[in-house]
């Protein structure tokens, strides 16, 4: 995913469809929102809850992407290069942990 783009994609539908941003604050507060919607999801279908039947039509994508757009948010109103940011972050994770997962038992 090119995350540049998809941060212009978003600020272009926030001015045409959007009006503005929330702020910050609320921004946030959608994000926690929207991770406990994944979260819920995922504790249901995957983990050891049970799922309610109100829950079977829920599409764990729409639910992802619903966190990928208010991070895209944030980034934006920040001031963030996502794509800068999240390419540093992986230079960083792949020579911290180039070997450490490897020699994980747990993972075997």
């Amino acid at each position: 995913m090119e995350l540049k783009n998809s941060q212009k994609i978003v600020d272009d539908w926030i001015k045409t469809h959007g009006v503005r941003y929330f702020n910050e604050l609320t921004n946030m507060a959608q994000l926690t929102e929207e991770v406990g919607e994944v979260a819920r999801i995922i504790a249901r279908r995957y983990g050891e809850q049970s799922e309610k039947e109100s829950d079977k039509d829920k599409d764990l994508g729409e639910e992802l992407a619903d966190v990928v757009f208010v991070v895209l948010c944030l980034a934006n109103q920040t001031g963030i290069d996502l794509q800068a940011a999240f390419d540093k972050k992986m230079d960083l994770k792949t020579k911290r942990d180039h070997d450490r997962h490897h020699g994980n038992e747990k993972l075997k």
